[in-house]
C-alpha cells in the first residue's frame, strides 16, 4: 500500500484525537504521520510481539504500536502516540480504519480485479486506458483468453491449483467468473499462434483431472491485441463452450475459430430454424429417417460423400450403401451424391440438433 494512503486517511483522523498518530515500515521509518516533522525520521524497530490481524498492541519508547496486514511479520505498523488505554484505542482504531482503506485500495488498484472488471464489463471502455495507465499495465500486449467449466460449483482448490500454474501473477491472471467458470487470461509471445493455447488448455486440463479428478470443458476465444478487446473475447470462449456441446459434444477443449458453420446456426432463432427444417423436409420429417439410416448418412458425411470408402467403414456391399442412399432420396427428396442437396441435408441436421438442445433447457 502506497504511503499516500496512510497519509490520507491520518489526515482525516487528525482532528478526532489529540494524539499524534502514525504508520512506520519494517524498520521504523516514518511513511506517515500527523506530526508532519517526524516523517522521514526512524523511531526504532516496533517490538516481534506486535501481532498483525489482532488487537494485540505492543508499547516502546512513548508510543503504542498495533501492526497491519494478516499474517505478514515484516509489515507496515501502526502507533499513537502515549501509552494508556486511550493511546491503545487510537491506534487500534487507526489501523482498522488504514486496513480498510488498504482493502478498498487494492480492490481498486489491483491488476487481477482491473482484468476482471474489463471481462465482465464493469468498467467503462473508455476508463481502460487511463486504469491500466495507473498500474503500468500494458495495453498492447497479445493475450489469450480461456475459460474453464465444470459441470458443478468449482471447487476453490482448482482456482489454487490454477494460479499455481500461473505463478506470474502481473501478466498471467486466474479468475473466478460465477459459480462454474474460471477464467484464464494468458500473456502471449509475439509469435505464439493458436498451438499455443490448445497446448495451454491441455495442460490446464490434465492438471485438473489428473490431481483434483475434476472433468472439465474449455472454451477458447481469439487472442486479444488490446485489453479492450477482452470482453469479446471471452464471450467468443463461452459460445465456443456452448456451441461445442451441442456440435462437438465428444471434445473437452473447443476453439471459437474452428466453430465453423455451427456458431451461425446457434445464433439463430429457434423459430427461424423450424421454418428452414420444414421446407428442407417437405416430404417427410427427418424424424422418419431411423437411426441406422441416420449413422450411414453420418459415415457419409465423414468420408467426404465417398461411396466406396463408406461402404468399406460400414463393412456393406458398395450396391447396399447406394440402396439406402436411394432410400434416403425417396424419403427426403435429396440425393446426397449431389454436392448442394448434401450441404442442405448437413446443415438441416445440425439446426435440428440445435432445436434438440434448446428444447432441453426447459
Amino acid at each position: 500500500m502506497s504511503s499516500r494512503i496512510f497519509q490520507s486517511v491520518i489526515i482525516q483522523m487528525k482532528d478526532a484525537t489529540t494524539r499524534s498518530i502514525g504508520v512506520v515500515d519494517p524498520d521504523g521509518l516514518v511513511v506517515a504521520s500527523s506530526d508532519l516533522s517526524i516523517i522521514g525520521t526512524n523511531i526504532g524497530l516496533v517490538s516481534p510481539t506486535v501481532e498483525p490481524g489482532s488487537d494485540i498492541t505492543t508499547k516502546s519508547g512513548g508510543r503504542t504500536f498495533k501492526a497491519l496486514g494478516v499474517g505478514a511479520a515484516d509489515d507496515y505498523s501502526v502507533f499513537s502516540e502515549g501509552e494508556d488505554d486511550l493511546a491503545r484505542t487510537v491506534c487500534i482504531m487507526a489501523s482498522i480504519a488504514i486496513s480498510e482503506a488498504g482493502i478498498y485500495f487494492e480492490e481498486n488498484h489491483d491488476k487481477r480485479t482491473f482484468v476482471k472488471n474489463i471481462v465482465t464489463e464493469n468498467v467503462l471502455a473508455g476508463d481502460i486506458y487511463l486504469r491500466a495507465k495507473e498500474l503500468r499495465f500494458a495495453s498492447e500486449i497479445m493475450r489469450g483468453v480461456l475459460v474453464i467449466r465444470n459441470s458443478s460449483i468449482i471447487d476453490p482448490s482448482a482456482i489454487e491449483l490454477l494460479q499455481d500454474s500461473f505463478p506470474d501473477r502481473h501478466h498471467d491472471f486466474v479468475i473466478s467468473v460465477g459459480d462454474n467458470d474460471i477464467a484464464v487470461i494468458k500473456e502471449m509471445p509475439p509469435t505464439a499462434d493458436l498451438k499455443y493455447l490448445l497446448k495451454i488448455a491441455e495442460m490446464i486440463e490434465q492438471k485438473l483431472e489428473n490431481e483434483l479428478s475434476l472433468k472439465t470443458v474449455i472454451g477458447i476465444g481469439t487472442p486479444a491485441r488490446h485489453l479492450r478487446e477482452l470482453p469479446d473475447r471471452y464471450k467468443e470462449a463461452l459460445i465456443a463452450i456452448d456451441v461445442g456441446r451441442v456440435f462437438d459434444a465428444d471434445k473437452s477443449i473447443i476453439n471459437f475459430e474452428s466453430l465453423g458453420i455451427g456458431r451461425l446456426i446457434y445464433q439463430l432463432p429457434t423459430t427461424l430454424c423450424k421454418i428452414f427444417l420444414s421446407e428442407v423436409f417437405k416430404r417427410n420429417p427427418i424424424e422418419a429417417l431411423d437411426q441406422e439410416t441416420l449413422f450411414t448418412i453420418d459415415k457419409f458425411f465423414e468420408n467426404s460423400l465417398n461411396v466406396s470408402e463408406t461402404s468399406r467403414k460400414l463393412f456393406v456391399h458398395r450396391n447396399t450403401l447406394v440402396y439406402r442412399l436411394e432410400k434416403i432420396k425417396k424419403i427426403t427428396g435429396l440425393d446426397l451424391r449431389e454436392f448442394d442437396h448434401a450441404i442442405v441435408f448437413k446443415v438441416a441436421l445440425m439446426v435440428k440438433k440445435y432445436l434438440v438442445s434448446q428444447e432441453s433447457k426447459f
